[in-house]
């Protein structure tokens, strides 16, 4: 089900060319489009402190587990040259895009287009950590944390795009040796399979179980092309792609040790094992963290 606690106005702001955004992914333009939209936060958003005093009742129910602490300040962080670390990361979609190819006068040309994401409240990754290198130049490793969430997206003619949403491996490297609102960062990340190799699919077939071959077809996979026309299918991959995530800051509260900004990726959706050709995705959103001296 699509969250419902995005307001209308905050929608509206999401439906800016999602083309030209992944057109300047590792620039300044990409990160800077969604300040307006993060700044119309959701009138139930929480600062971190807010949300610890909390029980477990009182957030049951309400969708405040699957949303992203909000920083109020503007002030400026230096962590140390070493030793230094980021902690309790947070990363919350707000806007989900596929690129398909637009047929128009006779011509196609790759757009992305608005989706809607079908997942339930679970796709924001949290508790996320990772050492930071500060030689004039931040530099963010991820090292673990709750970071992948299986997502499914709907394009608007119905066809769903399943991807696994994840920042694992995140190298991020920064613009400058200070957290500020402008600071931005960014880098590469593994996308791991959707599906792991115990996964069998309607036939009995998996990566590292179940049968090698459709069972129930036998006749196409005999003579002297064997089971080429199946072979995908058969023949099992986990694939592990390559991701991008860039972020910029745009609230730190130096007192509580935080910074929150926004975010744009892009990643590709799901193979199914290596038999599909996968999609880009385009994800937007907002990110918490805090930082450890």
């Amino acid at each position: 089900f699509a969250p419902n606690n995005v307001p209308v106005h905050a929608s509206t702001e999401l439906k800016m060319s999602l083309k030209k955004d992944i057109a300047n992914v590792g620039k300044v333009a990409a990160a800077a489009a969604l300040l307006a939209f993060s700044q119309a936060s959701p009138a139930q958003a929480l600062t971190k402190s807010e949300t610890n005093q909390l029980s477990y009742l009182q957030v049951k129910g309400t969708g405040l587990a699957n949303r992203c602490p909000e920083v109020i300040g503007e002030d400026s962080i230096k962590p140390a040259k070493s030793g230094a670390s980021i902690g309790e990361m947070c990363i919350e979609p707000k806007a989900w895009a596929v690129e398909e190819e637009i047929g128009k006068g006779g011509k196609t040309e790759k757009k992305f287009v608005n989706s809607k994401v079908m997942t339930r409240q679970t796709y924001t990754l949290d508790g996320i950590e990772g050492s930071i290198k500060n030689d004039g130049q931040i530099i963010f490793s991820e090292t673990e944390g709750l970071d992948y969430a299986a997502c499914t997206i709907q394009l608007p003619g119905g066809e769903r795009v399943p991807f696994l949403f994840t920042v694992k491996d995140l190298v991020a490297k920064g613009k400058g040796d200070t957290f500020k609102p402008g600071f931005q960062m960014g880098g590469d990340f593994n996308t791991p399979s959707y599906r792991t190799g115990l996964f069998l699919d309607p036939k009995g077939r998996g990566g590292t179980t179940g049968y090698d071959m459709a069972v129930a077809l036998p006749g196409l996979q005999s003579g002297e092309e064997g089971d080429d026309e199946l072979f995908k299918e058969n023949n099992k991959v986990f694939d592990v792609t390559k991701g991008r995530i860039e972020m910029e800051v745009n609230k730190v509260n130096a007192e509580e040790s935080e910074i929150g900004g926004v975010f744009v990726a892009t990643q590709l959706s799901d193979t199914d094992m290596g038999s599909k050709a996968p999609k880009k995705v385009l994800t937007k959103g907002i990110f918490y963290a805090r930082v450890n001296q």
